[in-house]
């Protein structure tokens, strides 16, 4: 099946600084991803007044205390701290996300090696105290014919086979850093196999997710299965309650609920997603792991549906 959204890539500008010292970023249009509430030169702290129009801009970052400690259009490092000189504690990185699902993306052609740890990555993603994102992304050398390879660290340092945002955020990504015409599809490696997003003329991206897998042990799931090997409204205990639940792979195992036997239409706005999601995520059913939809029947023809996702938590989308 195909799927097409629209993208975005989210960043704004400072529009005043107060610097502290002459070294200090001093411009009136440094860009900054609207992401992050703060920019930081040296081990002081500064807050941007009004973002602006979103457009393409190239940052930098500190790895070794992942602070965001210098901004420039141009590729210069301005303002670093003085344990940060190491050209190789610096990440070059772009900011986009996919409906709200965010990611950092890094430009690694010249190595099939991710160029930061699962460790720096979940420092990277902390939205407190990092960029803030749900992962890391990095754009490798294409394998066996592809044009690429794709790797991702969850904010949890896990990595995932694969993810629909992602891999659309990433098709922008290269088609920026390659400046190729917006009509182009690529060839992507990826952990669950070749997958092939397509640019189109009117700004959004189409990606063949492939056919669902349903065989309980290619999602993998340990639920009982029936006849044809898929697992369909299979009772599943979590938190004291009997879920019924089905199981799908896209290339990464999803659970989807629409009930429990306490109720037979969820209300997906009482739910402690953050006290349940983790559950599901590691019911031992799920031996790789899982990400949980919880749907709610609002009519025939409209669901609601909140998204608990595995190694990155609570999602607007997925």
């Amino acid at each position: 099946m195909a799927i097409a959204y629209a993208y975005s890539l989210a960043t704004s500008r400072i529009t005043s600084w107060q610097p502290f010292k002459s070294n200090a970023p001093t411009s009136s249009s440094l860009p900054l991803l609207n992401d992050i509430c703060s920019v930081t030169s040296g081990r002081r702290l500064y807050l941007p007044s009004t973002p602006l129009i979103a457009r393409p801009t190239a940052l930098y970052i500190s790895c070794s205390n992942t602070m965001l400690s210098g901004v420039s259009s141009k590729g210069s490092v301005t303002g670093f701290p003085a344990d940060s000189n190491n050209k190789k504690d610096v990440l070059h990185f772009v900011k986009y996300h996919g409906l709200g699902n965010d990611f950092i993306l890094v430009d690694n052609r010249d190595s099939m090696e991710p160029k930061i740890s699962p460790e720096q990555a979940i420092k990277l993603c902390d939205r407190n105290f990092g960029v803030g994102a749900d992962g890391v992304i990095f754009a490798m050398p294409g394998v066996n014919g592809t044009d690429y390879s794709m790797r991702i660290f969850n904010s949890d340092g896990s990595e995932p086979e694969m993810c629909g945002n992602g891999i659309r955020c990433m098709a922008c990504f290269v088609a920026g850093l390659e400046n190729s015409p917006r009509s182009k599809s690529y060839r992507i490696h990826t952990g669950a196999g070749l997958i092939v997003p397509k640019l189109q003329e009117d700004g959004k991206v189409m990606v063949d997710m492939g056919q669902p897998i349903l065989t309980a042990a290619d999602i993998p799931t340990k639920l009982p299965k029936r006849e044809d090997g898929a697992v369909v409204k299979a009772e599943l205990p979590v938190d004291g309650k009997t879920w019924i639940v089905t199981c799908v792979s896209m290339g990464n195992p999803h659970c989807v609920t629409f009930s429990h036997k306490d109720s037979e239409v969820l209300d997906i706005n009482s739910l402690t997603l953050e006290h349940v999601g983790p559950l599901f995520e590691h019911h031992e059913m799920f031996p790789a792991r899982t990400n949980t939809e919880f749907v709610q029947i609002i009519s025939s023809s409209h669901l609601r549906m909140r998204v608990w996702e595995r190694g990155a938590g609570h999602q607007i989308r997925s």
